[in-house]
């Protein structure tokens, strides 16, 4: 219910999330020099299609036929297959645990007790709305806005999700993030974000679109159906005040465009900074309540929201927030209080918004909560069978190929100045690099977690996460820091840190393949990495030094190519329409599609360097080129549900897979490896074809 923006900590693709990894007993990334196997699938392809005409349909087109999505999935693609695989190690050494018990105040121990009290819904539903009474409680016992204050204090929790920062959607008036400050080099400070809707956005409050209009009419029928499933009494008038509230928070919002221009949220504000510019909050019973009494400095991110929110604590009543506060904290732990909430709340988030049909079992969800809360501690263990520390060394070898391609595109640009072009190749030098696993792993001795407590459990896990996000406030800044657990299929460019992470889970089929040979593997997992490196120069990522410093590095000229490159791409993605009345926003998914057209680009030239000027063996009829440009398109597999689909193309900067695939279009050698010539429908001119990075 989340939508990223903040500081371009983006992913290759948002699709999908969870577990996967290399097998102890492969090479991992041995296999991309030494690798002979074709690697990409042939029976995915669908060869009747012209590849200039349909690339990814050429590519994709009989997996895109003959494949199911499941029905506890709003979508599928190549990071679900992935993910299951995770899924099924993740679930075999979860189960390994849990039949032994662990030792208390051990990490197997609390792994063990978390997902027993998780799986024990007939202790959950015995248990009904007692877990929750004492929040409950707190919260009626509001009768002034000194009280309410410092509630909302309490209720603060950290956003720790690189693909959900800033988030639009945080249930919690106020979120905050911990990270160097965008204008206090070396120095961490907490972000104030803004949040407080139980819809995923503010664009689907304010929407005239139809389609938005009928959720905004299911989604209050929901706010009273849980509230009469949680023995509420008078739900009708209590879920108006909700509903009417949350349309009053989405109008005090950032728009997107506003929250992703970093430039305008670099304010620095103090303590008193906060009642001065954004009266109507008891601001020292609310930073008190937070803990963040002793922060000198925040980085007010969304600061015209800060103050549009705190203005709706002094103007709305008191009942509208206590009826507020009391249903976010059902709504946002249905699956840890008893069925018939969790079943509400399914039905409107999982099919309403997103089509899914059938809910996950209970026993992935359980893998779920545990990556959530326990994350580390099931990474570590992840991470020790399937990722050996031989096989961390050799795709560091491969990032270090990748990286060093990058640098040599920069290097050859004829119309960049040279301080700019210095200053570009000296960030792509310095990028920290973590693949696999973090060299440091969490603590969790402060978090108890109990065997018979499922919603217990789960407040805990978030207010120990908030407590290690606050511990690094005035801390040294950690360059190294990772924000994804191994066993999560999905990879991130931290720009603030210069650093990039690529979990374990990702470097696996069909991203990675031990026997396929390099054309393939630089196709797919050399494309994610080239994504990531390119991240850092992207639209938004531009806007970092190598130090993470918000700076303006750039010549005026030079940025203006820059920008006019982002402006054709931009355009070129606006043509794209999986709906007769929607088209993929171009401008919204710039920083992906650049990233896509540059780290493609990278991994091309870093595989073609590989073959040391020899060419590529031809493999059951392809060569090497070819099974580049089919294994990059092949990872873009995708099928998604109506409903999920036009939530992504409305909200979402990542353009949907299959447009993804067409990124090629951009690249000169598709069109050699191919034969694509004008009059095919994807050939785009010499001079159209987009190039950001050289």
């Amino acid at each position: 219910m989340k939508k990223a923006v903040f500081a371009i900590l983006l992913s290759t693709a948002a699709i999908v999330a969870g577990p996967v990894a290399c097998s102890k007993g492969d090479k991992a990334d041995a296999s991309y020099t030494v690798g002979t196997e074709l690697g990409i699938s042939k029976a995915a392809m669908d060869t009747s299609v012209k590849p200039g005409d349909d690339f990814y349909a050429y590519a994709n087109g009989n997996w895109q036929k003959t494949t199911a999505i499941p029905a506890d999935r709003s979508s599928i693609g190549a990071f679900y297959i992935a993910f299951l695989e995770t899924e099924k190690r993740t679930r075999e050494l979860v189960d390994a645990i849990v039949k032994s018990g662990g030792e208390p105040d051990t990490d197997d121990g609390r792994i063990a007790a978390f997902y027993n009290a998780y799986m024990n819904t007939k202790a959950i539903d015995a248990a009904g709305m007692k877990p929750v009474q004492a929040d409950l409680a707190r919260f009626d016992a509001i009768t002034d806005k000194t009280s309410l204050s410092k509630v909302l204090g309490e209720q603060t929790r950290a956003d720790v999700d690189p693909l959900n920062a800033t988030d639009y959607a945080t249930e919690n008036l106020f979120g905050i993030f911990v990270t160097q400050g965008l204008a206090t080099p070396g120095e961490v400070i907490p972000y104030v974000l803004q949040g407080g809707l139980g819809l995923p956005e503010r664009e689907y409050y304010l929407s005239a679109d139809p389609k938005m209009a009928t959720i905004r009419t299911q989604y209050q029928a929901y706010i009273a159906k849980l509230l009469t499933a949680a023995g509420q009494t008078d739900v009708e008038a209590k879920a108006k005040r909700i509903y009417d509230l949350e349309a009053k928070i989405a109008r005090a919002h950032a728009d997107r465009a506003e929250s992703e221009d970093f430039a305008k949220s670099a304010g620095v504000w103090t303590k008193a900074d906060f009642a001065k510019k954004a009266p109507g909050i008891d601001w020292d019973a609310y930073l008190a309540a937070a803990g963040l009494n002793k922060a000198s400095k925040f980085g007010a991110y969304h600061a015209k929201a800060i103050a549009g929110l705190s203005a709706l604590v002094a103007s709305e009543p008191l009942d509208a927030w206590k009826d507020w506060l009391a249903f976010h904290q059902i709504n946002t732990h249905t699956d840890v209080l008893p069925t018939a909430l969790d079943n509400a709340h399914f039905a409107f988030y999982g099919t309403t918004l997103s089509g899914t049909p059938e809910q996950r079992s209970r026993d992935k969800r359980a893998l779920d909560a545990l990556n959530t809360d326990l994350g580390d501690a099931v990474g570590r263990v992840y991470a020790e069978k399937y990722f050996p520390a031989s096989a961390k060394a050799e795709v560091g070898d491969m990032v270090t190929g990748i990286k060093a391609a990058f640098a040599k595109r920069v290097n050859a640009i004829d119309w960049m100045a040279p301080e700019t072009k210095k200053e570009a190749v000296k960030k792509v030098e310095t990028i920290v690099v973590g693949v696999g696993y973090p060299e440091t792993w969490r603590d969790y001795g402060s978090y108890t977690v109990s065997p018979h407590n499922a919603y217990g459990n789960v407040v805990a896990g978030e207010k120990a996460e908030y407590v290690h996000q606050l511990a690094k406030i005035g801390k040294p800044f950690d360059k190294a820091e990772w924000w994804m657990t191994p066993q999560t299929v999905n990879a991130v460019n931290l720009p603030v840190q210069n650093a990039l992470n690529f979990p374990a889970a990702i470097l696996q089929p069909p991203f990675f393949n031990a026997k396929a040979d390099p054309a393939y593997n630089y196709g797919a997992i050399g494309a994610v990495i080239g994504h990531e490196i390119s991240h850092s120069f992207d639209n938004n990522g531009a806007a970092f030094d190598s130090t993470g410093a918000l700076r303006n590095w750039w010549t005026a000229e030079d940025l203006a190519k820059f920008n006019a490159a982002g402006a054709a791409l931009a355009a070129q993605y606006d043509t794209y329409k999986p709906f007769p009345d929607l088209a993929v926003n171009g401008k919204l998914t710039l920083g992906e599609n650049i990233a896509d057209v540059a780290g493609l680009q990278a991994a091309y030239d870093a595989y073609r360097a590989s073959l040391g000027g020899k060419e590529a063996p031809v493999i059951d009829g392809f060569t090497g080129d070819q099974r580049f440009f089919i294994a990059f398109a092949q990872t873009w597999a995708t099928k998604m549900r109506d409903e999920a689909l036009r939530a992504r193309v409305a909200t979402d900067g990542h353009a949907p897979g299959m447009y993804r695939a067409l990124t090629v279009r951009n690249l000169d050698a598709w069109y050699k490896a191919f034969d694509v010539k004008e009059g095919d429908k994807l050939y785009l001119a010499p001079d159209k074809r987009v190039r950001v990075w050289g």
